[in-house]
C-alpha cells in the first residue's frame, strides 16, 4: 500500500533527545481543507466534568488524545532519528509517499 502526504510540520523532540516528529497529513484532508493544526502535541485544553460518570465516560477519549490533550485525529506522526531528517532533507509543504509492505513468512 503506498500513500500520499504532505509535510504538516516538523518538530524538535519533546525530551531533546536526538529524533524529530515529522507531522504528515494526508493529501485528501489537504485538499477538503479539513487539516487539523500543525502541531502533533496539540493545544493544552481543558476538559471539565459535572461528575465522575462523566469524567470515567470521557477518560479513554481524553486519553487518546481525541479531547484535545495529545495528537490530532487525522494525522500521522513519525519519530525520525536527526541523521535520518538530515539525509531526507525534509522540509514543511513537501510532498511524500508512505509505503508499507508485509514481511514475508517463510512458513514458520
Amino acid at each position: 500500500m503506498k500513500k500520499e502526504f504532505i509535510v504538516s510540520s516538523i518538530d524538535v523532540a519533546p525530551d531533546d533527545a536526538a529524533y524529530v516528529v515529522v507531522t504528515l497529513t494526508s493529501t485528501r484532508d489537504v485538499d477538503k481543507g479539513t487539516s487539523s493544526p500543525p502541531s502533533p502535541f496539540g493545544s493544552p485544553k481543558v476538559m471539565g466534568f459535572t461528575n465522575m460518570n462523566d469524567m470515567m465516560k470521557d477518560l479513554n477519549k481524553m486519553l487518546s488524545g481525541m479531547g484535545g490533550m495529545g495528537m490530532q485525529p487525522g494525522m500521522t506522526h513519525l519519530k525520525m532519528e536527526m541523521h535520518e531528517y538530515k539525509e531526507m532533507g525534509l522540509s514543511v509543504g513537501d510532498k511524500v509517499f508512505l509505503e508499507l509492505t508485509r514481511a514475508e513468512s517463510l512458513g514458520i
